[in-house]
C-alpha cells in the first residue's frame, strides 16, 4: 500500500526508511568567531649588528675632484704634469718625480680626510716609471673584511667583549650577536679602540 505517511513494501525488496537526525542529535557548527587561529611559532631574535669596512665612493669622488683641481692651481705643480684619476677602486697618481708624487699623495689624503675617509682604507703600491720620465703610484680603496681580518675580530671579540657575545664570519663582514643590547654596545666601543688596519663600521643593529 501506498500513501502520505504509510510505508512502501514490496516482495524481494528490502526495506529502507530515512529520516533525518533530530535537530538535538545535530553536529553543532562553530560560528565564524569561534574558530581559533591556529598557534603561531614565536620567534625570538637576538640583539645583533653587523661589522662592515666600506667607502662611501661617492665622496672618494668628490676628493678626487677637489685635488684634481687643487693640482692644476698651485704654482709648485706646475709643469710637473701632476694628476690623479679614479677608476674603480682605484687611484692613478702621476707626477714627475717621486718627490712631488708624495706631495700629490697629500693633497690627495688631505680631501679624504676632509670627506670623512679614513686613511686605513688606502692601499698604496709601489712607485713605478712612466711615460715621459714620469713616475706613477696606484692606490687601492680597500673595501669588505677579508678572512685574516675577521678571524683578527672574532678573537678579538671573543678575548675582550663582555660574556655571551659571539660572532661569526659572513661573506665580507662580521655578525656579533649578545642578549643584551648593552653588551653589544661595550663590544661596539672595545673595537672602535682597536686598529685592525682597515677602518671599521656598525651596521644594521638591531635589539
Amino acid at each position: 500500500c501506498s500513501g502520505p505517511g504509510r510505508i512502501r513494501t514490496s516482495v524481494g525488496v528490502s526495506r529502507q526508511i530515512y529520516s533525518l537526525l533530530p535537530l538535538s542529535a545535530r553536529a553543532p557548527t562553530l560560528e565564524a568567531s569561534q574558530v581559533l587561529d591556529p598557534p603561531k611559532a614565536s620567534v625570538w631574535l637576538m640583539p645583533t649588528f653587523d661589522v662592515v669596512s666600506q667607502v662611501d665612493m661617492q665622496e672618494a669622488r668628490n676628493a678626487v675632484d677637489q685635488a684634481a683641481r687643487e693640482l692644476e692651481t698651485r704654482f709648485d705643480f706646475k709643469g710637473t704634469s701632476s694628476s690623479v684619476e679614479l677608476s674603480g677602486h682605484q687611484l692613478t697618481l702621476r707626477s714627475s718625480t717621486e718627490d712631488r708624487l708624495k706631495a700629490v699623495l697629500q693633497v690627495l689624503e688631505e680631501k679624504l680626510v676632509r670627506r670623512k675617509i679614513s686613511l686605513k682604507a688606502l692601499d698604496p703600491g709601489k712607485v713605478e716609471e712612466a711615460a715621459k720620465g714620469t713616475v706613477r703610484q696606484v692606490v687601492t680603496l680597500k673595501a669588505g673584511i677579508n678572512t685574516d681580518q675577521a678571524r683578527a675580530i672574532s678573537r678579538f671579540i671573543k678575548d675582550n667583549a663582555p660574556k655571551g657575545v659571539s660572532s661569526s664570519t659572513q661573506a665580507d663582514q662580521v655578525r656579533v650577536t649578545a642578549k643584551k643590547k648593552d653588551d653589544l654596545q661595550a663590544t661596539i666601543s672595545a673595537l672602535r679602540e682597536q686598529d685592525f688596519g682597515i677602518p671599521l663600521q656598525f651596521e644594521n643593529f638591531r635589539d
